[in-house]
């Protein structure tokens, strides 16, 4: 999984390596993980030769756009297979996923940034009539997602199979909402910074309640470029 994040020159030909349905990457601000999302959307369309759809706020993607690795060409025209879509609230995530199966064709990436901060607490409260209102939008957007990538995955060929990748803002060892995550996510990347001003980015596979975690990379952000350091297995 983690090579799907850092390589820059992505295999071409032969089958795709497998990466699980759903994926969360989560990470304190301003860590790179747009950055981290989009190398993996290159990636991920070199790979499969097939498109990916990166779901974000487009304000927020202007005032902090993505770093590239330094052998991406930024005019490459691979960055044509990767389809922006801008949206400004959660029920933008809703329409989309709900009219799925209207879709005669599916991408092999869907990526969300900055999922979490699409639910926001008073909206959510009032839409619901409950104080937790936030966690239950999250918990039906979830599963609504889902419900549309099996749906889309029981459609293609295995080596086109869909993936969907979160992203989610968060301080301290694990993510914030961990508890939501955990019961539609097959594995977690977590990112922790180090002392040296580079970034630990931890890969995680959830088995029942458990989190089992099984390899490392340190990478970091150094001349508008997106630079790995070290990749442990």
């Amino acid at each position: 999984m983690l090579e799907s994040f850092f390589s820059a020159r992505p295999r071409q030909g032969g089958a795709p390596e497998a990466v699980p349905p759903v994926t969360l990457l989560s990470g304190p601000p301003s860590c790179g993980k747009t950055s981290l999302l989009f190398q993996f959307a290159i990636n991920r369309a070199s790979e499969t030769n097939g498109d990916v759809v990166f779901i974000c706020n487009k304000r927020r993607l202007e005032y902090k756009p993505p770093f590239l690795s330094q052998d991406i060409d930024p005019a490459a025209e691979l960055l044509e297979r990767i389809q922006m879509k801008y949206i400004e609230d959660y029920e933008g995530i809703t329409k989309y996923f709900a009219a799925f199966h209207l879709y005669k064709s599916f991408p092999t990436a869907i990526i969300i940034d900055d999922f979490g901060d699409l639910f926001i607490d008073r909206s959510c409260q009032h839409k619901y009539g409950n104080a937790r209102g936030r966690d239950l939008a999250m918990a039906r957007t979830m599963a609504l997602c889902q419900d549309a990538i099996a749906y889309a995955n029981q459609k293609q060929q295995a080596q086109r199979l869909c993936n969907l990748l979160l992203a989610d803002t968060h301080q301290g060892d694990s993510p914030r909402l961990l508890f939501i995550y955990k019961r539609w996510v097959q594995c977690i990347l977590t990112i922790q910074g180090d002392i040296s001003g580079s970034f630990i980015l931890k890969y995680s596979s959830i088995s029942g309640n458990h989190l089992a975690k099984t390899r490392t990379a340190k990478y970091s952000i150094a001349l508008q470029s997106l630079l790995l350091e070290v990749f442990e297995s």
